[in-house]
């Protein structure tokens, strides 16, 4: 009978981590998902993915949470790594670095337990900061090596531009069971299965704000492109939506269908704030605001 995997797109800053929060459960249970894989390359202020949001997204639901580029961003995240075995990074970074960029794991699906591998690769246009291993090459033999476990493989491709997730898309074709893209954070609308029973999307989107750019605050975008001064952008925070992907795959590890979805999320962040009427807010370390004291949205920087 095979399973059904749901993917998060791409969780952007607070907004996402909230979103998560509030619209996880109740769309596994609506998509009838046995396993749950997420995006947090962008979790932590919109850049990278801190310990303690990958800890807190763990704790929400994600099952398998990859990252990309901005996996080692965060200075406590690379220690955290060879610790956390439902943490990946791209698996073309060199051998030895911190954590690992496949796993394979165990979910319990409707037939029975099922084996599910799930595989990071970062693309090479557009990554100034990273240079990695040709992903083309890595792709052929980190498939052949999983398949020797299960047949169910996904692959989340981080890549920058439409040309090279298509082109892994064709290369990967039959390889494995899906290539699902990430990293530009705009829901394509070309989800599909190829030849060999590989389902497709170009990215998957974003999960956080609508309302933003990339998940960020625009009005601070639109400054950086008008003053050419480079900005730190805070995270959006109007109009939250869950986004990504559903795939169902067979016992054989062929893909039989790919959904996106996009689920408006109708809480807000902003209705967590007292009102002068009521009063003020609650200290921190006292009755604070659901989310302030579990969910590290709000950490500085690093």
């Amino acid at each position: 009978m095979g399973v059904r995997i749901l993917y998060v797109a791409e969780i952007v800053g607070k907004a996402g981590v909230f979103t998560v929060k509030k619209m996880l459960q109740s769309a596994k249970r609506d998509l009838r998902a046995d396993f749950v894989i997420g995006n947090a390359d962008s979790a932590t202020g919109g850049a990278g993915l801190g310990q303690q949001h990958a800890v807190y997204l763990r704790k929400l639901g994600l099952e398998a949470i990859t990252t990309g580029e901005c996996c080692y961003y965060k200075r406590d995240i690379v220690e955290h790594m060879p610790k956390a075995p439902y943490l990946l990074r791209p698996a073309n970074y060199p051998y030895g670095n911190p954590g690992r960029g496949y796993k394979v794991f165990t979910c319990s699906a409707e037939a029975g337990p099922a084996k599910i591998a799930v595989l990071q690769l970062l693309g090479q246009a557009g990554f100034s900061r990273v240079h990695l291993a040709n992903p083309y090459q890595a792709i052929s033999e980190l498939s052949r090596k999983l398949k020797e476990e299960t047949p169910i493989v996904i692959l989340d491709f981080h890549a920058a531009t439409t040309a090279e997730k298509q082109t892994m898309a064709r290369h990967a074709a039959g390889l494995v069971s899906a290539v699902i893209g990430s990293h530009t954070k705009a829901q394509t609308a070309d989800a599909c299965v190829l030849r060999g029973g590989t389902a497709y999307i170009t990215d998957a989107g974003r999960t956080g704000s609508l309302m933003s750019v990339g998940g960020l605050d625009p009005a601070t975008r639109v400054g950086e492109y008008l003053s050419g001064i480079s900005a730190w952008a805070k995270d959006g925070r109007e109009a939250l939506e869950l986004q990504g992907c559903i795939v169902e795959v067979g016992d054989d590890g062929k893909a039989s269908s790919i959904k996106a979805f996009r689920i408006p999320c109708p809480f807000s962040l902003e209705e967590k704030k007292e009102s002068p009427k009521t009063g003020p807010l609650p200290a921190r370390g006292t009755e604070a605001a659901e989310g302030d004291a579990e969910d590290p949205g709000g950490l500085p920087q690093d």
